[in-house]
């Protein structure tokens, strides 16, 4: 049994998510076969005694995920030197939120375009989420209702502690920016020792907290194969093959999103602001986009990140220590794309009718939601959360949605991330090359 076990753990986390996935489609496919064609066989009932180490897996995500996001945007926003580099900061992070925002547009584009989850049948999505026509149609009205921007506006500002306690994501995520940044221009400003001193000792609590908390993700991810497993069962068993469409479509659209922001829209605005050849930069980072394309994580990949910024690009180290930590805390493209996907596959799912209004809201949610990934495997699945509830859904619609990305998690984690990277290094190369901060030699 040891040796079982010993063998588990040494396999790889991904192909542990992927064999599990399939060993769980495979299973809920055959369940949901022989329930069709004999009456012994109640899969309702076998399922009821799976599901809820499914659901447990939902639960631990909705547990980390807001001191995931509270850690990581504090220390992120804290880590910006606003004397020290002046406009070459905010060039850096004025760079960040472009890319995000063009990221969750492009990902709104082709989410609208391939419409996942069209053509299923919502009786079914409602029997799973366990919720009537009725409630549906209600939440659709509200989504309608309440998705104006100027509610958006208010729920921005919250007192921080309802919002923890409530797990309401966007006021924490702005209080933990404004909080980080105040940090900063005191540390800054300040020209008393000790005030300084204390300051140091806040932020060395605060990356103490968010060190344990990624310990925490570590936990939740070694659980994973089996919600997955769970999860994959519980879906297919209830309704077999029909739900596979959502999740091709879902993959062929998110992955194309990605292809299209590393080979089209970095090159574009790389060689809009410097002329120079921007699949020459490509190519001297791919390094480093194999290794997040791995890894699953801006965060493990940031010492490749750091090495070919100034090995391979020639950027000055004072800029890239600055640029790529930020990057990989802050800067999350790929997750922007796959969010407004899901987004509007929740829609189909559930009746909810997508308005240019609340489209507009979802994406500059996502934009912001996406600062919060923290740079960790599976950081998309945490932030789903965000959107959805900005949706609308209740918790039991969210589990659902949340469980049908589980199963394909691992496939576009691995995209995301190689897209963050990539964003990360062609975002520091272009202001580097902007402020002169790369070595001639």
């Amino acid at each position: 049994m040891k040796q079982l076990l010993r063998w588990y753990f040494k396999t790889p986390l991904i192909i542990r998510i992927i064999v599990c996935l399939l060993i769980g489609a495979a299973t809920g496919v055959g369940l949901w076969m022989a329930s069709e064609h004999s009456a012994q066989v109640d899969a309702y009932k076998i399922i009821s005694f799976i599901s809820p180490f499914g659901n447990i897996f939902v639960y631990m995500l909705k547990m980390i995920v807001i001191p995931i996001i509270f850690f990581s945007v504090l220390l992120g926003a804290a880590s910006l030197p606003i004397k020290k580099f002046g406009s070459v900061g905010l060039k850096t992070i004025f760079w960040y939120l472009l890319t995000s925002v063009l990221a969750a547009v492009l990902g709104a584009a082709l989410a609208l375009m391939i419409n996942p989850g069209a053509e299923t049948e919502l009786t079914d999505w409602r029997q799973m989420a366990g919720q009537i026509s009725e409630q549906a149609q209600e939440i659709g009205t509200k989504g309608e209702t309440e998705g104006t921007f100027t509610s958006l506006l208010y729920s921005l500002f919250q007192n921080p502690f309802k919002a923890l306690a409530e797990g309401n994501f966007l006021p924490i995520i702005v209080f933990a920016i404004l909080s980080g940044l105040a940090i900063r221009v005191v540390m800054e400003n300040s020209k008393n020792d000790e005030s300084i001193r204390r300051l140091n000792v806040l932020l060395d609590i605060v990356k103490a907290c968010r060190d344990v908390v990624f310990k925490l993700v570590d936990w939740v991810l070694e659980y994973s194969p089996v919600g997955v497993l769970a999860l994959t069962i519980t879906n297919f068993g209830l309704y077999g093959p029909r739900i596979v469409g959502p999740y091709v479509s879902i993959t062929l659209g998110v992955v194309g999103g990605i292809i299209i922001m590393v080979f089209v829209v970095y090159p574009l605005l790389m060689f809009a602001v410097t002329r120079h050849n921007p699949f020459v930069v490509l190519k001297k980072i791919k390094e480093a986009m194999i290794m997040a394309f791995v890894t699953r994580s801006s965060a493990a990949t940031l010492p490749i990140s750091l090495k070919t910024a100034e090995k391979e690009l020639g950027i000055h180290k004072e800029l890239s220590s600055f640029s790529l930590p930020l990057g990989a805390t802050i800067n999350m493209d790929g997750v922007c794309i796959h969010l407004l996907m899901f987004a509007v596959l929740a829609a189909n799912m559930f009746g909810l009718n997508i308005t240019f209004s609340s489209l507009t809201i979802l994406v500059l949610t996502t934009v912001l939601a996406s600062i919060g990934a923290g740079g960790v495997p599976g950081g998309s699945l945490m932030l789903l959360f965000i959107i959805l509830e900005m949706m609308g859904l209740n918790s039991t619609q969210i589990s659902v949605v949340v469980a049908l990305a589980l199963g394909i998690n691992p496939i576009l984690d691995m995209f995301e991330t190689m897209n963050n990277v990539t964003g990360d290094l062609v975002c520091t190369y272009t202001v580097a090359s902007n402020e002169n901060l790369i070595n001639n030699d």
